[in-house]
């Protein structure tokens, strides 16, 4: 089973990926350069944290006119799983994958702190090993995390199923405190916070589980045994 890490000029959790899905989950983990192609045989992709260009403009927006985003949008339409985690949740929602716009925090400050997410959405390929409103210890890393949608946007967010967490608290001014969202065939998922950095027990103070079948989703939807 091969899994796709996309880098861009300022991506920096790259490797923290890398090495969870490669070393922790025994994955066969890839980078692959913005400005190069997907290969078709990839299992799943990954866009990972970081500061894309420097968010210029706004945080994803370069980002999501890269050559590669390109065959990212042929793999979602063929349901390939697609996660974006915080600078990558940001570049799905500026090229169209995801619903929504983020904004900068409320606070107008870059948030580093740990939090706790609710489980709203169970049956994507990243939270098929979850439970219903299940809490995830978690941190977050941003400046532009704020997710926002509209009263329409929220209504049909809900009605479909597409809103996959939210922050047990008021974090960053985020509409419904909403915190990771689903397109409305499920296989691309988008979340502010940093699942990579919690599966490990040495690095999560609380609780390493949660965060780790995360990840557990992901290989029983690429029938890996685990």
């Amino acid at each position: 089973m091969k899994v796709g890490i996309v880098v861009f000029p300022g991506s920096n959790c790259d490797r923290d990926m890398y090495h969870v899905l490669s070393d922790v989950f025994n994955l066969d983990t890839q980078y692959f350069w913005h400005e190069k192609s997907l290969p078709k045989n990839l299992d799943a992709v990954i866009l990972p944290g970081g500061f894309s260009y420097g968010d210029r403009l706004r945080a994803g927006v370069i980002a999501a006119n890269s050559p590669i985003i390109n065959d990212v949008h042929k793999m979602a339409d063929s349901g390939i799983p697609i996660l974006g985690v915080c600078n990558g949740f940001q570049i799905l929602v500026e090229s169209g994958l995801l619903p929504g716009v983020l904004l900068k925090n409320e606070s107008l400050n870059f948030m580093c702190e740990w939090t706790n997410l609710i489980v709203e959405n169970n049956t994507t390929p990243f939270t098929n090993k979850l439970k219903l409103n299940q809490t995830i210890p978690i941190p977050i890393a941003n400046g532009e995390g704020r997710y926002y949608a509209d009263d329409d946007l929220l209504k049909q967010l809900k009605k479909k199923n597409q809103i996959v967490f939210r922050y047990d608290s008021v974090v960053n001014g985020s509409s419904n405190q909403i915190a990771g969202v689903c397109n409305e065939d499920g296989n691309v998922v988008g979340m502010m916070p940093h699942p990579e950095r919690a599966v490990e027990s040495e690095i999560n103070p609380i609780d390493n589980k949660p965060s780790t079948l995360i990840f557990e989703s992901l290989l029983t939807n690429m029938g890996v045994n685990n």
